[in-house]
């Protein structure tokens, strides 16, 4: 089906559905390398005129990647509620605008739809809006998770441990974890990026947090970031296994690029709720929640897996993937992948708040690893900025890496400092369980100059 629109006296013509979502895109780098972006700033005006006209109920009618020949299409379109939709119905990607702007769009009643949204319906709506209007309807809706903390309560903001090593040194790790515990991080998970992608060593690394974790009763999750195939084995073989790990993307070919597929996921997806290794929480039930999912923009591209779709319409269809297995915890590593996808600070720092309101409307518990790479045009002030901007929009957690300088990943994220800094200014606080914990040892406020508890820093 085509679309069309005039802008002065010139006209437009979109021919499907995948073209005028890529059209309508603000700009990025990696739909200019796919060569499916706007040629002009008018041709994207344009799509976006034709986009906000769009009915809603049209995205039910047509696919941007092949329901045949690709399992998230059809879980997209499988899974479908149309209940949740009804409210919705009759209303344009404008309409819909509109009506999440407004005061009738509560977190309730946002949250209602979640299974009445489709990726393509969420990735076109945020397409309209500016970084004003993405904060603002992200920050009506809380999205809660639980295993032994509790992640996404209003007025709290977590953050991940990750004390990587360049060679997977455990007395490396061990100082790192605990120079994140002493300034309150690692509320949302302690979370290694392995150097070795094998049982023996994701089972070490999990043994080594949960020895820590068991002889200090800290309240917190692990998670070995190793693929999930070697996870499972390492489950198989009696490893202690909290969160299990993997990235995803929008495409079977680019989840089929990282190893995985769906039923590989819900495989995975059991075994773990097998162990029930989740906690009572602060509010009495006891934490289910047992996925981690880590995604972003430029995946399928890089994995050549886009089929001519936008990066941003294949990141939130990700989200559906991450959707089906009720996760404890997705973020978005948004400026990893490098400047071929995101060239500047002002692209990645649209594409995180993208990814968030899209995540959040989408009934996911979003993150965001704010980063980016020494190639980009990008610094650290840059990092601040989407930082402050993430925690107004009510993000649920971040990263917490020593020194913001992952030296075995090789890229620039956010440090425990950082954590602190938007939790004193914004006034956040940490998961409840994990700030009780941090006050029994001698944290009486989660500040830089708080007083450290002595008992771990004689450990």
């Amino acid at each position: 089906m085509a679309y069309k629109a005039t802008i002065g006296n010139r006209s437009y013509q979109f021919d499907d559905l995948r073209s005028l979502l890529a059209r309508a895109t603000p700009l990025r780098s990696g739909d200019q390398l796919a060569g499916v972006a706007a040629a002009t700033a008018e041709e994207r005006v344009a799509a976006q005129f034709a986009l906000a006209d769009l009915p809603l109920a049209n995205f039910q009618n047509e696919t941007v990647v092949p329901y045949e020949s690709d399992e998230v299409t059809r879980l997209i379109i499988d899974t479908h509620n149309p209940e949740a939709f009804a409210p919705i119905r009759s209303l344009t990607v404008g309409e819909f605008r509109n009506w999440l702007l407004s005061d009738d769009a509560t977190g309730e009643r946002i949250a209602g739809l979640r299974d009445g949204l489709t990726p393509e319906m969420v990735a076109a709506v945020s397409k309209l809006m500016r970084i004003q209007d993405l904060i603002l309807v992200a920050q009506k809706v809380r999205v809660v998770t639980r295993f032994r903390t509790t992640v996404g309560l209003p007025g709290r903001m977590s953050a991940r441990l990750q004390p990587n090593h360049p060679t997977d040194d455990a007395a490396g790790i061990a100082a790192a974890i605990l120079d994140g515990l002493l300034l309150g991080s690692g509320d949302a998970v302690i979370g290694i990026n392995p150097v070795s992608d094998n049982v023996a060593t994701t089972t070490k690394l999990l043994l080594l947090i949960d020895a820590l974790r068991t002889r200090f009763n800290i309240p917190t999750q692990s998670c070995v970031l190793a693929h999930i195939t070697t996870q499972l084995d390492a489950l198989r073989a009696g490893a202690p296994i909290d969160l299990l790990f993997q990235s995803i993307a929008g495409t079977e070919t680019a989840n089929k690029s990282f190893g995985v597929s769906l039923s590989l996921l819900e495989e995975a997806h059991d075994a773990g709720q097998q162990l029930a290794r989740g906690a009572q929480c602060a509010d009495g039930s006891i934490g289910r929640n047992i996925m981690y999912f880590e995604t972003g923009q430029g995946s399928a591209l890089s994995a050549n897996a886009h089929h001519g779709v936008d990066q941003q319409t294949l990141e939130v269809r990700a989200y559906a993937v991450a959707r089906a297995f009720e996760p404890m915890l997705v973020n978005t590593v948004v400026g990893f992948i490098g400047p071929e996808y995101l060239y500047d600070s002002k692209q990645i720092i649209r594409a995180g708040l993208e990814d968030h309101f899209c995540g959040k409307l989408l009934g996911l518990p979003m993150g965001c690893d704010v980063c980016y790479t020494n190639h980009a045009e990008a610094d650290q002030d840059d990092m601040d900025s989407l930082l402050t901007l993430l925690g107004v929009a009510g993000v649920n957690y971040i990263m917490g890496v020593p020194g913001a300088d992952d030296v075995m990943l090789n890229y620039q994220s956010t440090s425990f400092h950082d954590a602190l800094y938007i939790r004193q200014a914004l006034g956040l606080r940490p998961a409840p369980e994990f700030e009780a914990w941090l006050a029994s040892e001698g944290f009486e406020r989660l500040s830089i100059e708080g007083r450290q508890p002595e008992r771990l820093l004689g450990a």
